[in-house]
């Protein structure tokens, strides 16, 4: 009899059993599954937002890097003044230099018959072309005589020299001053060599040892001496096809007299070669 009241009693404790079973089995699956959302740890996690620690912002600082370019302005202001200041000094040196340009004008020239027009003053040097009658010219320069002008033709860009008998002047040719043109330099041939030189009173003669040349290229030889004639120092051309000459010098000037050879060929001019130029010899003292 106790047995058939223990065997309810044993089912009724198995179902409740089961029953709280299943309600505790519920309660876990619901925990799992909606476990995430009741841990709202994870909204938390934002957290890293404050790690935006701005921070840097105050790192702009470099703004005060700036200030050295307040330390550059005083140094740039004070190099140029020093600059500037010698250039202002050398205006003076190049004033001179102009003055004595303006003082000149050229003199106003027609040609009167067809002319040579040569590289020095003289029939001795090289010709360089023609000048045609009523071709104008400016006068620019002369010979110590006057007889020879330095001229600019209007119709030419180079210079030459005329002789002055030649030219209807429009003026005085001394008033031009004295020049002495440079001579055309030639290559191919070599200056005169045992340039000697004797005195037989107020004679000198000049000799040399001949250049070879080409016959088409051969234009003789010339000699820019300064002779003294009554007195004066006189600049004279002379052109020679000889290698000998005789020359005439004087006693009574102030200054030395002298000379040089050049090699002439239809080029133009060797570098020229000093003639070791005897002097005059010292009066005997007349005898009691």
């Amino acid at each position: 009899m106790r047995r058939w009241l223990l065997l309810p009693l044993s089912l009724s404790l198995l179902l409740a059993g089961a029953v709280g079973g299943f309600v505790a089995g519920s309660r876990g699956l619901l925990d799992i599954r909606f476990g995430p959302t009741a841990t709202q740890t994870v909204s938390p996690t934002f957290t890293p937002s404050p790690t935006l620690t701005m921070t840097p912002s105050p790192t702009s600082t470099p703004s005060p890097t700036p200030t050295p370019t307040a330390t550059e302005t005083p140094t740039a202001t004070q190099t140029p003044t020093p600059s500037d200041t010698p250039t202002i000094t050398l205006t003076p040196s190049r004033t001179p230099t102009f003055t004595a340009t303006p003082t000149y004008r050229p003199i106003a020239a027609t040609v009167l018959v067809q002319a040579n027009c040569r590289y020095g003053p003289g029939d001795a040097y090289l010709y360089e072309w023609a000048l045609y009658p009523d071709v104008r010219v400016d006068i620019i320069g002369r010979n110590d005589l006057g007889t020879w002008a330095y001229v600019k033709p209007w119709t030419y860009v180079d210079r030459c020299w005329v002789n002055v008998s030649l030219l209807k002047i429009r003026g005085d040719i001394l008033e031009a001053p004295p020049y002495y043109s440079r001579l055309p330099f030639g290559e191919l041939y070599q200056p005169p060599t045992n340039v000697r030189a004797s005195r037989n009173g107020d004679e000198v003669m000049v000799a040399w040892d001949a250049v070879w040349m080409t016959e088409d290229d051969y234009r003789g030889y010339l000699i820019e001496a300064w002779l003294c004639q009554d007195g004066q120092l006189i600049f004279t051309p002379l052109r020679s096809d000889e290698t000998l000459v005789v020359l005439r010098d004087e006693a009574g000037c102030s200054e030395k007299s002298g000379g040089r050879l050049y090699t002439a060929e239809k080029h133009g001019y060797t570098r020229w070669v000093l003639i070791p130029w005897p002097p005059h010899e010292a009066n005997a003292s007349p005898t009691p």
